[in-house]
């Protein structure tokens, strides 16, 4: 679980940035081109072209097109709709998907970590419900399909790398998932891209240098190797961890008000969440197939 939590700080940072210097600035499309493009530079050094089987090579290209793809396009759109505090409140319900898929594909019900998911869902509830804004149904709509994909994604990755348990290096495959991404951010650049409005200052192509090597390159590659290393309750879990670290640093940083009681109230009822994983969920104690072959 030490992957997720190094990325959930990671990311914590990527929402604020976000909204303070590319939503309503950067053509979202443009935005997220050049994260898959960025992120794709990471690892083509590093791609293996031969000796992988093509069903692995497809899985993970698959995985690309949904948790980053779709995923990112959605998630840009949704800040014209909603602010910050809003789209972090719109992605509690992503643990509920990343359990749903991962008990449909296994053609299972898992009560204990459906359970945990939605304990951490009223969490992260407790933390961000204090109203919304007009035209949030739009925001919404936009974030649940972000949700669903990007839940499918860091499933699916999973049980990909599972169903293969592949002798290659991880790093040597993830090209395929840019690659996947890159699938659906292109076309949508060319389709609906505005052009006119690319970055016009340092600081947006900085941030946009920042998410797309850092967040998007380096942290979607550890979320995923840590996906495989845990069982489906905790990883719906870490998914909400987002929320109170994200929302600590738009406080921290640039001073936006919260209500820190319900903050650590909601917090503590995450980490409760984990204990009752933990404790009562059998996987949550078992070693996944993949592990030994992530270590």
């Amino acid at each position: 679980m030490g992957l997720l939590v190094l990325v959930t700080i990671l990311w914590a940072f990527s929402f604020s940035l976000i909204g303070e210097f590319l939503a309503g600035q950067v053509d979202s499309d443009f935005a997220v081109l050049s994260r898959v493009l960025l992120g794709a530079l990471v690892f083509l050094p590093f791609t293996r072209w031969r000796g992988v089987p093509s069903g692995l090579k497809l899985g993970i290209l698959a995985t690309g097109m949904l948790q980053f793809g779709i995923t990112y396009l959605c998630l840009y759109r949704s800040f014209s709709y909603l602010t910050v505090p809003e789209v972090l409140l719109f992605t509690i319900f992503t643990p509920l998907y990343v359990t749903l898929i991962d008990d449909a594909l296994f053609r299972r019900f898992s009560p204990v970590a459906l359970v945990a998911a939605a304990i951490a869902t009223l969490g992260a509830g407790i933390i961000r419900y204090d109203g919304l804004s007009e035209g949030f149904i739009t925001g919404f709509l936009l974030l649940q399909v972000a949700n669903f994909t990007f839940a499918a994604g860091q499933v699916g990755y999973k049980h990909v790398m599972g169903h293969y348990s592949p002798d290659i290096p991880a790093y040597r495959t993830f090209g395929y998932f840019f690659f996947g991404a890159l699938v659906i951010a292109l076309p949508s650049f060319l389709i609906f891209g505005d052009a006119s409005r690319i970055p016009s200052t340092p600081v947006q192509w900085g941030v946009l240098a920042w998410l797309g090597l850092a967040a998007s390159g380096l942290g979607l590659f550890l979320w995923n190797r840590g996906a495989c290393v845990v069982d489906a309750g905790t990883l719906a879990i870490m998914n909400n961890a987002l929320v109170p670290a994200g929302l600590l640093v738009n406080l921290l940083i640039w001073n936006r008000d919260a209500d820190l009681l319900r903050l650590a109230l909601g917090g503590g009822v995450i980490a409760f969440s984990l204990w009752v994983n933990a404790r009562c969920h059998p996987r949550a104690r078992q070693k996944t197939g993949v592990e030994a072959a992530a270590n």
